[in-house]
């Protein structure tokens, strides 16, 4: 690539849990060529997502081009955090031929085009395009707000309530800022879910938008890599609820880091995560976990009351065999005592 040439940036958004790494591990692993780095920023400081690519780094994207972000949103730290690493990337000898950006669950897309504007890379980047990877079963499920026609009807009853809840925006302002819409786990959803998932996705996006079926992030690197997008320039047709904000604020959800003793029983700390959701409304649960007689680590991932785990690497030599889960949920589900009951079993201090 010509050092005249802008680096192709591609930022990939969607709601907790709807498999972005899991596509990010994908075109890792099908580059088609191109030699990939990949920056990842994550809500909580356990690096889960970046320890899953890292672990499966390969010559085209080897583990020094995979780099995280876990201290804020990569759009509020712009200075501090955003344009180092992206000048530290584009510094890398070889030079890489493209650049992955794995966004927060909770994160607003368009800020971050915005942060594209910086002073200090405009001129030696462009935005490929937005990913945007929506679940289609919690989408067909209305699972990004709480109560839609109850919101519905607050609207149509007086238009000066804020009818919009905070899951309900993030939703919306990934899809309004994106591309192309993948919409993974299409088996888990039936052909009913998959089509009601494409009637609110075509009524929330402010233009026709292709939407592709994916599952387990296996899609053709050709359809989601060489857009050409210029997205950047291209910031009045991607809608924001925060437009005109000159700021925007991620104090509708919080995370908390719940430390564990090592489990007997890995199917009872799935029960337990089940119980955080069914019970405490928490939306998302990632982390790990060492179990008994296993030399393995427990990696755990949980969306809602769904929880997927597996062993994913041996403890190494020397390395502490702990237990930890990042639980995430909107601010006033963090009921931190009652969620460490449930995961640890001891009740502590009122909160």
């Amino acid at each position: 690539m010509s050092n005249l040439e802008k680096l192709p940036v591609t930022v990939i958004t969607g709601f907790l849990g709807s498999g972005k790494t899991t596509l990010v591990r994908h075109l890792m692993q099908n580059p088609q060529g191109k030699r990939l780095a990949v920056v990842v920023n994550e809500f909580g400081d356990v690096g889960v997502d970046g320890d899953i690519l890292k672990s499966c780094a390969i010559p085209n994207c080897p583990a020094e081009n995979i780099m995280e972000l876990a201290n804020g949103c990569i759009c509020c730290t712009v200075a501090d955090d955003f344009i180092p690493t992206i000048e530290a990337l584009m510094a890398l000898e070889p030079r890489p031929d493209h650049i992955l950006i794995e966004t927060s669950g909770l994160a607003l897309p368009k800020p971050l085009l915005k942060a594209f504007d910086w002073p200090d890379i405009r001129s030696k980047i462009t935005v490929d395009g937005v990913i945007a990877l929506a679940d289609a079963e919690a989408v067909a499920a209305g699972r990004f707000a709480p109560n839609v026609e109850a919101v519905d009807a607050q609207r149509m009853a007086d238009d000066s309530i804020d009818h919009e809840t905070p899951l309900s925006e993030v939703f919306e302002d990934q899809i309004s800022c994106a591309d192309i819409i993948l919409l993974t786990k299409p088996d888990l959803a039936g052909p009913e879910g998959v089509a009601k998932a494409r009637e609110i996705i075509a009524a929330e996006a402010p233009r026709p938008l292709p939407v592709v079926e994916v599952a387990e992030g296996a899609v053709d690197v050709r359809i989601v890599l060489g857009l050409e997008a210029a997205a950047e320039d291209d910031m009045d047709a991607r809608p924001s609820h925060h437009d005109g904000h000159h700021d925007h604020e991620h104090d509708d959800f919080e995370s908390i880091i719940v430390e564990l003793p090592e489990q007997t029983d890995p199917a009872q700390l799935v029960a337990n995560i089940e119980r955080l959701a069914n019970e405490l409304n928490i939306l998302r649960v990632k982390g790990y976990a060492a179990v008994q007689g296993k030399p393995m680590r427990l990696l755990v991932q949980a969306v809602g009351a769904r929880v997927r785990h597996q062993y994913d690497r041996p403890w190494e030599p020397g390395e502490e065999r702990r237990s930890r889960l990042v639980v995430i949920a909107e601010h006033d589900d963090i009921k931190e005592a009652e969620i460490r009951e449930i995961l640890v079993g001891v009740r502590e201090a009122a909160e």
